[in-house]
Parts: structure tokens; sequence; C-alpha cells
């Protein structure tokens, strides 16, 4: 017996080797693509890097996608919306940038606090290690001290998958990118030969005048990578026009790569188009070609032609108002568009947005001029008061007209006082939040700064005087849902987990006088301490959540929410 599970254990083990040997992978070790970005920012290196990464999962591959920031920020958690887009949060509760989100919806990898540093993380780090004495009194400096730390988390989880694919935000030659430069440049020396390659982004720009496209650009940007002691494997080079033949030879001499490693990066109807135009254009060839993987594994890439007809091809359209505070710069809500465009694909409907102001409703009670056309009403999350006031109009005017209404964080939070001032009679509801914003209290609040939770097995507390950064309630954490309410209908089940960033709590204590109104309170904590979800039960579609679906949304699985408000929203363009 114990003989033929020696043999057993020896053929499964041969069996891994020549399934390694074949795809040209090496036993626990993970291939490094560093992805770089030159000439301009915004090229779409977050874009390109999750689109790899579906390409490199197609051929049977695992992956994991990293991001590291240059800026000094410890993390994006309290930045501006809009200074830096929306900011993405993982299960295990890190605020990261908002690439990870595309990261994720790409290749459903749970992206993991491991998964995004920054410049400013780094160096805490290393000055806590100073404080602490470990460097034994030696004098920090960049090089070794700030870029082995770097090193240090790179190699973290890789040995657990085939390809970890890592972005360097901004552009070579920033001046606060170096030490990331050094890093990863010190990190393919100390790996073996062959276990790490450089992909770098660069514009072609087009010349109207002259009618060409021009690729010096480009040649000073590769360049400028040579001269750190960078040299790019690929170059993924963002383009108007089609490349010609004679531009691509140009480019591969003066940037001394091959020709087939020039990839052409053109303007797509859809970001969710990206795996199917990437890989027409060879990238994902190129890429196991410089890793001499072959023969490679044919990619499947069914699910993605499915994605792109699906949002290529819909069998109607619907009108979706979001009505936020921050609409001046789109990425601020960049997870819940692409949400909305999944809830989309899955009616086979287009979703057209349109961005509201909140603040257009804070002067005036004109709603309706402004909603009217609309189908659903979507109001996101977000902090402080301004704009409010217009969020709880939009939540009065979606319950009195039985429009569709998605309520996510403060917009579930505008609902429960919009119902407590209109229909529970509490005339002066609001948040703790405005109150303590203005230094003076104004509000009954049936909103509270939340000082007191449960996470796993532990007791978290918080006070008002807090550090701003990694001190809400942010992460995943579990839900129980009502037996016969609209959500539990929607999710299909009544224990969910979902992802949470808030420090304001809709109070537990307004519960029954609430429900006696008619809100339903249909989602709490598993403690039943903490309101998760409400809904009007009367209402075609009302719901408010204190967490964000949208981060856990994805084309090829759209969250449940998403895809039933959008359902919703298709019931009532049906009924126009």
């Amino acid at each position: 017996m114990i003989l033929r599970i020696s043999q057993w254990i020896a053929a499964a083990y041969s069996a891994h080797i020549l399934r390694l040997t074949h795809t040209g992978a090496t036993l626990h070790m993970a291939r490094y693509i560093f992805i770089t970005g030159g000439v301009v920012s915004s090229l779409g290196k977050g874009l390109a890097s999750a689109a790899l990464g579906a390409l490199l999962q197609a051929r049977g591959f695992s992956v994991r996608l990293r991001k590291l920031d240059p800026y000094l920020n410890v993390d994006p958690g309290t930045m501006s919306p809009f200074e830096h887009g929306e900011v993405f949060v993982t299960d295990d509760g890190a605020e990261t940038d908002l690439d990870l989100g595309h990261y994720e919806r790409f290749t459903g990898v749970p992206a993991q606090n491991t998964d995004s540093v920054s410049s400013g993380r780094i160096y805490s780090t290393v000055l806590e290690k100073e404080r602490r004495g470990d460097y034994l009194g030696k004098t920090i400096q960049v090089v070794p001290h700030v870029t082995n730390q770097i090193k240090d988390f790179l190699n973290v989880g890789g040995d657990d998958v085939d390809f970890m694919l890592c972005e360097i935000g901004g552009t070579v030659g920033d001046i606060e990118g170096l030490p990331f430069f050094e890093a990863i440049r010190q990190f393919s020396h100390d790996k073996p030969r062959g276990q790490c390659i450089f992909m770098h982004l660069t514009l072609l720009p087009y010349l109207a005048a002259s009618g060409e496209l021009k690729t010096k650009p480009t040649q000073h940007s590769v360049k400028e990578l040579q001269s750190i002691g960078i040299a790019p494997d690929i170059l993924v080079c963002r383009s108007e026009h089609p490349i010609p033949e004679k531009e691509r030879e140009k480019i591969a001499l003066f940037c001394n790569v091959r020709k087939e490693s020039v990839v052409a990066a053109y303007d797509l109807p859809s970001i969710y188009d990206a795996p199917l135009a990437y890989h027409a254009q060879g990238l994902d060839q190129a890429v196991l070609d410089a890793f001499q993987i072959s023969p490679a594994p044919k990619p499947d890439l069914s699910v993605w032609r499915d994605v792109s007809d699906r949002v290529n091809n819909p069998e109607g359209e619907v009108n979706v108002a979001i009505v936020g505070k921050y609409t001046q710069l789109e990425d601020a809500y960049k997870s819940i568009k692409e949400a909305l465009t999944h809830g989309g694909m899955a009616n086979r409907v287009k979703v057209n947005v349109e961005w509201v102001d909140a603040e257009v409703f804070d002067k005036s009670d004109d709603v309706a001029t402004k909603l009217e056309g609309f189908q659903a009403i979507l109001v996101p999350g977000g902090f402080g008061e301004r704009g409010t006031e217009g969020k709880i109009k939009a939540a009065q005017f979606a319950r009195e007209r039985n429009v569709p209404y998605l309520g996510i964080c403060l917009g579930m939070q505008m609902a429960v006082i919009e119902a407590a001032r209109n229909v529970a009679g509490i005339k002066t509801a609001g948040s703790e939040e405005f109150d303590h914003e203005s230094g003076k209290k104004r509000f009954e609040p049936v909103v509270y700064h939340l000082k007191e939770w449960v996470q796993g097995n532990a007791k978290v507390s918080r006070k008002l005087g807090d550090d701003k950064g990694g001190t809400m309630r942010l992460g995943a954490y579990d839900a129980t849902l009502m037996a016969g309410s609209k959500v539990a209908e929607v999710y299909g089940k009544t224990a969910i987990d979902e992802r949470h960033r808030h420090r304001y709590e809709v109070d537990i204590a307004y519960r029954e006088q609430l429900e006696k109104a008619g809100l339903r309170f249909s989602g709490m904590s598993p403690d039943g301490s903490l309101p998760e979800i409400v809904e009007w039960p009367d209402h075609p579609w009302f719901i408010g959540v204190q967490f964000h679906p949208e981060l856990k949304s994805k084309p090829f699985d759209p969250h449940p929410l998403f895809r039933d408000f959008v359902r919703a929203a298709k019931d009532v363009s049906r009924l126009v």
C-alpha cells in the first residue's frame, strides 16, 4: 500500500514537471513581466496589463497583477477623488489604485494588500525599521535599503503563480519613480536568466500636416529606459492610426527589439475588446516568445468573444442617472460605471450613463426637470456634506415616482435620511458627519460615527480624532439577508460578503421607527448590530446598500445587484 502511494506521488510529481516543462515555467517560481510607460501618462498601462493577464489565463497559466506607484502617499485612501479617481478596496481591506479594479475585472483574481505599494509605503517601512534599529546603525540610503524593500515586496507570492505582472506607475524619467526602476533592474539580475522581461508602452503621435506617424518620441523614451539599465523586450505602441510596416521596422531597429515584439495598441470601441485586440496584434505570443515558452498552449478566447459580442451588439438601451458629487471626473466612479456596463451586458442592453451634479439640486427644488428622462437613478458614495441635500432629493424623487433606485454607501444613508424626514416624521434627521464638519449640532443623527464593530473574532475601536488613513471599516464583511426580501431574491441566497469603505453608519436605534414607516432593514451584520441593506418593499426596485457592490463586478460575472438594477431599468424603458 505504502509503495503504491509512493508510486502515485512520484507519478503525479513527474506529470507536474512535464506540465511545467511543456509550458516553459520553472518549478515554484513565477515569471515576472514589468510594465513601464513613456512619453506621456494615461496611455493605458493598467488596461494593457489586465488584458495581457486575461490572455495568459486563456492559455491556461495562473497570473497575479501588481501596481507600484511612485507617489509619496502611503495609499490613495486620503487622496481626493478629483486628484486620483476612485479608491479600489480589496477583500483584506487595502485602499489601492483604481488599476487594481481593471486587474480584477479582467482576470477575476481577487487583489490583495500585497498587490499595491507606493513610495510612501516603502519609505515608511524603511524608516520604521531604522527607528527600531533593524539596520544595526548603518547609513540608510535609497540603494540598497529602499530598493531592497521594493524587491522584498516583489518577491511576495512569487511561488504561487506562473506569471507575476508588475505595472510601474508614472512614466520613465519621473524623478520619484527612479527607485522603482532601479529596483526592477536589480530584481531582473537577481533572478535566473530569462525569468524577467520588460514591456514598455509608448505613444506614436500622428502629425496631420505631414500625414505621418512619428517614431522619435518612442525612440527617446526607450533610450531613457536604457540609460538606467533596462532594455525593453516588448514595445506596445499606442496609436490612432495603423502602424505601417516601415515604421514598425524602424522602431525595432532603433529600439533594439524584434519586429514581432512591436505591438500596436489602437483605440477601441470598448475596453472589453482589449484582450481580443491585443491577441490579434500578437502581444501574448510576443511575451511567450520572450520567455522562450514553446510550444505554448493555444488560447481559449470564447469568454472574451462572448463579452465583446454582448457589449458591442446590444438589443436595446436604458438611461441611468448617477447623481454624485465628483461627477467632473468620471474616474471617481470608475467601478460603478463598469458595473453598470456589466449589468447591461447581462441584459443585452446598452447603459447610457449621465453624470448629474448633486449640487444642482441643493440650489433648486426642480428635480423632475433633470431626472424625468431616466429609467433608473444611482446615488454613489462620497464624503462630506457638499451635495448631500441634492442626493436626498434624488432619493425622494425615485421613491415617489417609482423609479428604480440604487444607493451605495452614502447613497444608502441619504435614502434613510430622506425616509426619516419625509415618511417617519423625523424632520431634522441628518448625519453626525455633517455636524462634525460644520462644528455645530444641527441634525438628529440617524447616521452616526461608527466607533466599534466586529472584524472576524476581534472587536475594532475607532475615535473621531483618529488619523484618516486606513481607519474606516474596510474590506470584506459578511451580511445576513432577510428571507423573502428583494435583496435575498436578487442574490438568490441569504448569506453574502461584500466590501466596505465607510466610517459612518445608519443608527440601529431608529430601525423600529423607520420600519413602522415602511422602510425595511433587509440586510444586517451577522451580530444584528449594523444595517447593511435597506429597501422599500412596496417600490418596484429601491435598494440602498452600505457596502460597495461595484468592486466585485466583472464583465463575465456581473454583480447580482447591478444585473437586476439594469433589468429593472429595462422593464421601465419598455413601459415608456
